[in-house]
């Protein structure tokens, strides 16, 4: 009696495995999730290359931040008089505008600000860097190649008729891949969840959940089909917003801080003032 071929063994299987070519890209996905549950892949590593796919596929104007929710400074305006707004929105860079937010002039750093500690008259026209201009239909990819090699961290992004639709940063397109990423100026991930801002408002993360949320505000947010803020956020959305967008659900106002194009981080609650019937 001829002896029965041996069943391969788990070597044999993994090799066969990986010498599969995928022929389209959800068969690379279905490949990739696949070497994730034989433990060949960690999660962060799942997560990344999942991002790096969804870059080459994304356009600028999904990620960018419109046009309203630019933080800009006017060249028209003293130095000192911006100086409090920079130093609030803590960015590094900053579109310049000579007037009107179409009308963009150059790319301000922060840092070059220190002249005014040395000089006593500063025009802030000397220190504007070229600003750069894309288009909304700009591929990701595209885009983070080109801000490599031209070593810019920052683009205005123009609509089909040449006005401004926005701004993108190479941390935007970065965050797309790697996942959001935290600076000196971030929320603070030792911090509570929920802190005093003023006497008008608190800051939360959107981790935060519901029970806290109500113990805290006094509020009656159920929480049958949501654990978090955050969710009960999206769900007032019906999507998830952008940093800058607002909403109002059962008195209160919530103001979105932080978010990126995966998740909610950070949001600003207030309390809307109670209307008295005469």
């Amino acid at each position: 009696m001829e002896d029965s071929p041996s069943k391969p063994n788990f070597l044999d299987r993994l090799t066969s495995w990986l010498s599969r070519e995928p022929d389209n890209k959800e068969e690379l996905t279905e490949l990739l999730h696949a070497a994730y549950e034989k433990n060949l892949l960690d999660a962060d590593a799942l997560s990344m290359i999942e991002g790096v796919m969804q870059v080459s596929e994304m356009q600028v104007r999904e990620i960018m931040i419109p046009r309203a929710q630019m933080d800009v400074v006017d060249i028209n305006e003293a130095p000192e008089k911006l100086l409090p707004f920079i130093i609030e929105t803590a960015h590094s860079r900053f579109p310049a505008i000579d007037g009107e937010r179409d009308n963009v002039t150059g790319i301000l750093l922060a840092k070059d600000l220190l002249r005014l500690c040395a000089e006593e008259e500063v025009d802030l026209r000397d220190m504007l860097r070229p600003a750069i201009f894309i288009p909304e239909s700009k591929r990701l990819n595209v885009l983070l190649r080109e801000f490599r090699a031209s070593r810019n961290h920052i683009a205005i992004v123009v609509d089909e008729y040449g006005g401004v639709a926005g701004l993108v940063t190479i941390e935007d397109v970065l965050e797309q891949i790697v996942g959001d990423i935290e600076d000196e100026y971030d929320y603070d991930e030792s911090e509570d969840n929920i802190i005093r801002e003023d006497e008008n408002g608190y800051r939360i993360k959107a981790q935060t959940e519901i029970g806290d949320f109500n113990e805290t505000l006094s509020a009656t947010f159920a929480d049958d089909d949501f654990d978090t803020v955050g969710g009960l956020v999206i769900h007032a959305f019906g999507r998830l917003p952008k940093r800058g967008e607002t909403v109002e659900i059962a008195g209160f106002r919530f103001l979105v801080l932080r978010a990126d194009s995966r998740r909610l981080h950070t949001l600003r609650v207030e309390r809307l003032p109670q209307t008295s019937l005469l």
